[in-house]
C-alpha cells in the first residue's frame, strides 16, 4: 500500500499579519491563536493516522533551523528537510519534493499542505483526506474545497459542477480568481463554489506526468538540483545553479489550472488562512473580543487587543471593531473592516527603508536569539540567550569591539588563546578584531548583556572561522 507524505512548505513568503510576524519570522513560526504555532500545528494534522510517513519539509536557510527546533519542541521526526536556495515560488519546491520522493518509492502519495493555516480539527481533516485517497491513488489530482460561511473575497475559489454532499469528490469544472464583493456574494448564493485551500493530494508519478504535460521546463532544472543536492547537518541542499534557471511560479498557474484530471474533496470543518488580523479576530474572538497578553479593556466590542511586548499592558477603552496590536518596535491600531490594507502599510514603510517592515527586534539564530534595547550612534546594547549546549560561531569583527555581561547562566568564553567561564554579574572585554566564540555548556539557557561599540554596527560585520551549523559568511550565513 502506498506510503502518504505530509508535504510541509513554509519558505515564508506569503503576507503575513503585521507587526506580530514579519519577513523575517513569518506567522507559520508564531502562535497565532493557540500554544502550538501553526507549523506545529501542520506538522502534527496527519501524526497517527495509518500508512503516513514523517513529514517532508520544504523552507529556505534563513529558517531551517527554527524549523527542526519547532518540531523537536513538538516531539516530531522529519523526514527530509530541502533548502531552497532562493525563493522560486511554490511549483519549482512541489515538483523537488515529489522527486525527491519518487526517487526513493515510485507510488509515494504526497499531501501538500501551506503550514500558515489554522484547521483546529485534525481528525476532521484526517477524514477528508481519507476520502480523497482512493482518487489520487487512481491517477487523480485532489485538492480540497472550504465550505464558505462568507461572501469571501481575499480567497480563490472552486467550481463544481454541482453543490457538494457528504463530502463526497467531485470533479474541479474551474478555479476562479478572488472575487468582487458582488461575484463572491453571487457564488455563496448558488451553492457550487468551494474556497480553495491549496492543498493538495496526489502521487509523486502523477504530479510529475503533470509537469510533463504542463510545465515541462521546470523538469530539468529542478531534477538537476535535486539530483546534485548536497547533505548539510541533517538537511538536504538544493543545488543553487540549477535552481536559479527554474522558472519563478506558482503551482496553480504552472500545473493546476492546466490539468484535467483534478477532484475537489469538500471540507466542511474549520478552516482559515488568517491572512489578516480580521480572520485572526474572527478565529478566537469570544463574546466578540479576541486578547492576548497584558491587556485591559473597558465598553470595548467586535475588536482584537494584544500585547506582544514583555511589560506593556494595553488598553482599549470604547473601541468598536478596532485591531491594536503593541510590541516593542511597532503599533498597529486599524478598523477591523480594513485589515488587509495592512499589506499597503507595510509596503509603504518598506519603501521608506523603515526596518520594523519586514524584521523583527527579535533575530532567531540556530544557537538561541538576540534583540536590540538600545541602537544608537556608535554602539548597540543586545539581550542574548544561548540555548543549553550551544554555541556561537569562532568569529571576529572589523569594526566594532564587544563587552559582554553574564547575566543569567554560564558561559564558556574564548577571545584568543584563552578560554574562561563566566558566570553571573562577570563581565569580558573583547578587542576589536580578536577571535573569539561564547557558549553555554549548562542545563539552562544562558543570558546576557553585549555592548558594542565602533563604526559600523551591521550583522554582516563578521568573519566565521568555525561554526557548528555551517552557515558560512554574512550575517547569517
Amino acid at each position: 500500500m502506498p506510503t502518504l507524505h505530509p508535504i510541509l512548505l513554509c519558505g515564508g513568503s506569503r503576507p503575513p499579519p503585521w507587526p506580530l510576524s514579519r519577513k523575517s519570522f513569518p506567522k507559520q513560526f508564531v502562535p497565532l491563536t493557540g500554544e502550538a504555532t501553526l507549523f506545529q500545528a501542520a506538522a502534527a494534522r496527519m501524526a497517527g493516522a495509518a500508512e503516513v510517513a514523517a513529514p517532508v519539509v520544504i523552507t529556505n536557510s534563513d529558517f531551517r533551523f527554527i524549523v527542526t527546533e519547532q518540531l523537536a519542541l513538538a516531539g516530531i521526526d522529519p523526514g527530509a528537510v530541502l533548502i531552497e536556495p532562493e525563493a522560486r515560488n511554490t511549483a519549482p519546491a512541489i515538483l523537488a519534493a515529489a522527486l525527491h520522493l519518487a526517487a526513493q518509492d515510485p507510488e509515494a502519495l504526497m499531501l501538500v499542505m501551506p503550514t500558515d493555516h489554522e484547521i483546529p480539527d485534525p481528525a476532521a481533516f484526517r477524514a477528508a483526506v481519507a476520502l480523497g485517497l482512493p482518487r489520487a491513488k487512481a491517477g487523480r489530482i485532489v485538492t480540497f474545497g472550504i465550505q464558505p460561511d462568507r461572501a469571501e473575497t481575499g480567497y480563490g475559489w472552486l467550481e463544481l459542477s454541482a453543490p457538494p454532499e457528504d463530502g463526497a469528490p467531485q470533479p474541479l469544472v474551474r478555479f476562479v480568481e478572488k472575487p468582487d464583493a458582488a461575484r463572491a456574494k453571487a457564488m455563496l448564493a448558488e451553492g457550487r463554489y468551494l474556497w480553495n485551500a491549496g492543498i493538495f493530494l496526489m502521487s509523486a508519478a502523477t504530479l510529475k506526468a503533470a509537469f510533463a504535460a504542463h510545465a515541462q521546463d521546470l523538469l530539468p532544472p529542478v531534477a538537476e538540483a535535486v539530483e546534485t543536492a548536497q547533505a548539510d547537518l541533517g538537511f538536504l541542499r538544493l543545488a543553487p545553479g540549477p535552481w536559479s534557471r527554474a522558472r519563478d511560479i506558482s503551482i496553480d498557474y504552472a500545473v493546476m489550472e492546466r490539468a484535467g484530471n483534478l477532484d475537489v474533496v469538500p471540507f466542511a470543518g474549520a478552516w482559515s488562512d488568517l491572512g489578516d488580523w480580521n480572520a485572526v479576530w474572527r478565529e478566537g474572538a469570544q463574546d466578540g473580543l479576541a486578547t492576548h497578553g497584558e491587556v485591559t479593556t473597558l465598553d470595548c466590542e467586535g475588536s482584537l487587543l494584544r500585547s506582544e511586548s514583555e511589560g506593556m499592558h494595553v488598553v482599549g477603552i470604547g473601541l468598536r471593531d478596532t485591531v491594536v496590536v503593541a510590541m516593542a518596535d511597532a503599533v498597529l491600531v486599524a478598523d477591523r473592516a480594513r485589515a488587509q490594507e495592512v499589506k499597503e502599510a507595510v509596503a509603504r514603510l518598506k519603501a521608506r527603508g523603515i526596518r520594523q517592515a519586514e524584521t523583527l527586534p527579535r533575530d532567531h539564530r540556530p544557537w538561541g536569539w538576540f534583540e536590540t534595547l538600545v541602537l544608537a550612534n556608535r554602539f548597540q546594547v543586545k539581550r542574548i540567550t544561548v540555548h543549553p549546549g550551544a554555541a556561537l560561531s569562532l568569529q571576529s569583527h572589523m569594526h566594532r569591539a564587544e563587552h559582554w555581561i553574564v547575566v543569567s547562566g554560564t558561559a564558556r568564553v574564548t577571545i584568543g588563546e584563552e578560554v574562561r567561564l563566566l558566570t553571573e554579574n562577570q563581565s569580558v572585554y573583547v578587542p576589536l578584531g580578536a577571535i573569539h566564540r561564547m557558549e553555554n555548556p549548562g542545563k539552562v539557557p544562558m543570558v546576557l548583556i553585549e555592548i558594542q561599540t565602533g563604526a559600523y554596527l551591521g550583522e554582516d560585520d563578521i568573519i566565521r572561522y568555525e561554526d557548528v551549523y555551517a552557515r558560512g559568511q554574512g550575517a547569517k550565513g
